[in-house]
């Protein structure tokens, strides 16, 4: 149903690709392996060259699907020594589950199979600082940052690190709220939404 649902969606052929889905537990465990590696510095920087470049002309399959910050210092394929076609990622400012990420999202269930998403907020977040100050400034800002106030609401506090963590939760949430694709994914396909917490200070993530 759900990829019926999405190739109506998107008015484009769904392409099969002969892979083996990782499920979610098993992708879980790969980025924090990759995270350990990370801070280790131990990296693998495996799928990483020309080789891996040709073998994705045909099609991909990530394993994992991460919604984080646009934040320049916060890079998921780095932070999780994930190589070419192993990440599904969308970046926007303040990792927020808004129309457009959503859409992304929805794609990557449905069209490449992915069984986990990650929605990722971390340290000192410019966006929900800015959601703290009552920033913003033109319309696209005040669109944003409004969807940052239920965190800040739901938390109670005025720390910034505890209205990133609850964002990200809410993200999560929002997610399978807002999307029917997402949420049908979760009850019968073995999808999993987790949040987690990327530390600037040291690069570790709190999944």
């Amino acid at each position: 149903m759900i990829y019926n649902c999405l190739n109506f969606y998107l008015n484009v052929p769904v392409k099969q690709i002969k892979i083996l889905i990782m499920q979610a537990k098993d992708a879980i465990q790969n980025l924090k392996a990759g995270n350990a590696r990370f801070l280790e510095g131990k990296v693998e920087r495996n799928n990483q060259d020309s080789t891996r470049v040709q073998s994705l002309t045909g099609g991909q399959a990530p394993w994992a699907i991460i919604l984080s910050c646009a934040d320049s210092r916060v890079v998921p394929e780095l932070a999780f020594d994930a190589g070419l076609g192993e990440l599904f990622v969308i970046r926007v400012a303040g990792n927020i589950a808004n129309k457009s990420t959503v859409a992304s999202i929805e794609y990557a269930i449905a069209h490449l199979g992915t069984k986990l998403i990650v929605v990722m907020g971390h340290e000192n977040c410019g966006a929900v600082g800015a959601a703290l100050a009552n920033g913003g400034g033109s319309e696209s800002l005040d669109h944003l940052l409004a969807e940052i106030k239920p965190a800040i609401a739901q938390s109670g506090s005025t720390d910034i690190n505890e209205v990133v963590k609850v964002n990200a939760q809410l993200s999560a949430e929002n997610l399978l709220a807002r999307s029917l694709i997402i949420s049908d994914a979760v009850k019968n396909e073995g999808v999993e939404v987790v949040s987690a917490f990327y530390n600037l200070s040291n690069g570790k993530v709190d999944l």
